[in-house]
């Protein structure tokens, strides 16, 4: 291409055809924690689980209560569990003999934040 054809544009013209950004962008440390999160939902057994675990009054359940509703042992039940302990989207805490779940809302929020659409409000983003 010759110098000829080549078109520069002033700062006015080339402020039209970019668009400037509604919100950061991912680092490399948040995306890497937010694709451990997303690894963890991506098996139907945890996504279910955490469901369940968020379904309970006080948000807060009993891994006794947890293992019924799934065709799989209480081991399997247990390791899902710990990876999404570990995805740091539940907390737990022993009681005597049980283990209480539940979900942490900051993990929800970070979840949430990245897939609403840059200046959508949350009721419309969700009706879609």
């Amino acid at each position: 291409m010759s110098k000829s054809e080549l078109v520069v544009l002033d700062q006015d013209e080339a402020a039209v055809c970019c668009s400037p950004l509604v919100r950061e962008p991912l680092g490399e440390t948040d995306a890497a924690e937010l694709a451990r999160m997303f690894k963890a939902l991506s098996d139907p057994v945890r996504l279910r689980l955490l469901s369940l675990i968020a379904s309970y009054e006080g948000g807060e359940a009993c891994v006794c209560d947890l293992t019924g509703p799934f065709d799989v042992s209480q081991p399997t039940i247990s390791h899902h569990l710990k990876v999404l302990r570990e995805a740091g989207l539940v907390g737990s805490e022993r009681r005597g003999t049980w283990v209480y779940y539940w979900v942490l809302p900051g993990a929800l929020a970070s979840l949430s934040a990245l897939l609403q659409a840059p200046g959508e409000p949350r009721a419309r983003a969700a009706a879609r």
